[in-house]
Parts: C-alpha cells; sequence; structure tokens
C-alpha cells in the first residue's frame, strides 16, 4: 500500500508577514518623509548646507530656561499625578469596587473639555481670587501659584489634561494584577499595609507607571494652548517665538524634540522587554 504523503500546508503567519512589511514599509516612509523634509528644510542655505541652526540652541535666548521649565514642570505633573492616582486606584481595588464607575467618569471627564476651556476656567478663577480674598491669607496663595520663574498653574492644566491618559495606563496595569490577593499574601506574612502597598503592588505596576509617566511627558513637552493663553513661556512656547523670527532653528528644536520623545518611547519599552523577560524567566 502507497504511503501518503501529508500535504504540505503553509502556516498562516508566513502568508500575512509580507504584508507586515508592507505596513512597517507604509508606515516608516509616512512618518521619516516629513522628519527628513524638516531636516533639510533646517540645514538649507543659499550658499550650501549650515549646521548653524543646531549649533547656535545653546547659545540661543531663552532656549535653556525654557527646556529647563518645561521638564520641571513635566517632573512635577508626574509626581502629582502618581500620588493621586495610585493611592486613589489601589483603595478603590481593596475596599471600595463599587466606586470605580465613579472614580472612571471623573478621570475621564477632562477629555470631553477642550484646552481652551480649561484654560478660560482658570483665568476666571484667578481673577476671582484677587478680588474676594484680598484681605485673607488665601490670596498669597493665588500669587504663589502664578510665580512666572515656576507658574504652578500650568502643573494644575496639565496634570487636569493628563489625568485621562495617566488613569487609563494605570488602571490597565491594575486590572493584569490581583492586587486584593497580593495584598493578603503580604500581610499574612507580617507585612503592614504600607509595607503590602510599597514592596508587593507598586513592584508590578512598574509598567504602568513608567506608561503613565511617559504619556505625561510627551503631553507636558507638546502642550501650547494653556501655556500661551496664560502667558508663559515652557518650551513649546519657545519653539513658537523663535519660528516667527528664526524659521530654520524652530524647525531644528522640533526634530530634536521628536527625537527625544522617540528616545524616551525605547527607553520605556526596553525597561518593559527587560522586566517581561526577568518574570518569565
Amino acid at each position: 500500500m502507497a504511503q501518503l504523503t501529508p500535504a504540505r500546508t503553509t502556516s498562516p503567519r508566513r502568508k500575512v508577514r509580507w504584508w507586515r512589511g508592507a505596513v512597517l514599509l507604509l508606515a516608516g516612509i509616512y512618518f521619516i518623509v516629513p522628519l527628513a523634509a524638516a531636516g533639510y528644510f533646517s540645514i538649507d542655505d543659499p550658499k550650501g548646507f549650515s549646521f548653524e541652526a543646531y549649533t547656535g540652541l545653546l547659545s540661543a535666548e531663552g532656549f535653556l530656561e525654557s527646556l529647563w521649565l518645561t521638564l520641571g514642570l513635566a517632573l512635577v505633573t508626574v509626581v502629582v499625578l502618581l500620588l493621586l492616582l495610585v493611592p486613589a486606584l489601589v483603595a478603590v481595588r481593596l475596599g471600595s469596587p463599587r466606586l470605580r464607575p465613579v472614580i472612571d467618569v471623573l478621570c475621564t471627564l477632562p477629555l470631553v473639555v477642550p484646552p481652551v476651556a480649561l484654560t478660560a476656567g482658570l483665568i476666571g478663577v484667578l481673577r476671582w481670587g484677587p478680588d474676594y480674598l484680598m484681605d485673607t491669607p488665601f490670596f498669597q496663595t493665588f500669587v504663589f501659584v502664578q510665580d512666572p520663574d515656576f507658574p504652578l498653574v500650568l502643573v494644575i492644566a496639565y496634570v487636569l489634561m493628563s489625568l485621562p491618559l495617566a488613569y487609563r495606563a494605570i488602571d490597565a496595569g491594575l486590572r493584569a494584577v490581583d492586587v486584593r490577593t497580593l495584598v493578603e499574601a503580604a500581610r499574612n506574612c507580617g507585612a503592614s499595609w504600607p509595607r503590602a502597598v510599597f514592596t508587593v503592588v507598586l513592584p508590578n505596576l512598574r509598567g504602568a507607571l513608567l506608561n503613565a509617566s511617559f504619556l505625561t511627558l510627551a503631553l507636558v513637552l507638546g502642550e501650547f494652548t494653556a501655556a500661551s493663553i496664560l502667558g508663559y513661556q515652557p518650551f513649546p512656547v519657545w519653539i513658537y517665538s523663535v519660528g516667527n523670527s528664526q524659521a530654520h532653528m524652530s524647525v531644528a528644536v522640533s526634530i530634536l524634540s521628536l527625537l527625544i520623545t522617540w528616545l524616551l518611547l525605547l527607553l520605556l519599552a526596553t525597561v518593559g522587554r527587560e522586566r517581561g523577560t526577568k518574570t518569565t524567566s
């Protein structure tokens, strides 16, 4: 009896693999072509190629000040968001699961408020405060949050704008972890509530915390509306003001900020991959 040989089947993954390459190629063209055109514009000069737009950045007026201001605002915004969200979401998971829909609505509500409307509301509050609180100790609070050297009012605006993004990232991390079981196991081993949260829950949320931090950082680095309307000059506003007089330098700074954001994304992906490797091993 003749031996039947099984028909050769092609793996479905092999069939669609070239589609993946095509999609990646189109995505690369979509992102690289505009970036290359902007890079060419930044070095284009009637006399030839010139890198003056890049070499003159450090000596440009207001460059370092606006950059450090934006990084400081981003750092404070990340810290405030994590201090607000992590304890609240962990407490809801452990003690009040019925409050999850309420927290979900409150944290996603800023998505329906445009940045212009949010900024207009902040301006209204800042104008109302001095008129009615002039003779009270709270007047100095309104002065303090509007300090031009470090405007905390921008931190308030950035926290509200970043709240939905950070909430979704942390909530996704909590959904992937059985927080109640981890805390109960730590408590049975003699750990206190704070120690159980800091040494057991937070290490399992490192990826989610990194995602929330990166999304907040990306938003602060690119936010223009609130800072411009309120009259401050962080990095995005400085780029816009430089673009009115030095177009080449404005494009050069935009390219550098985009590359920095990409490097942060790659760093985040590397950290997450290393954690996944350690977990599986």
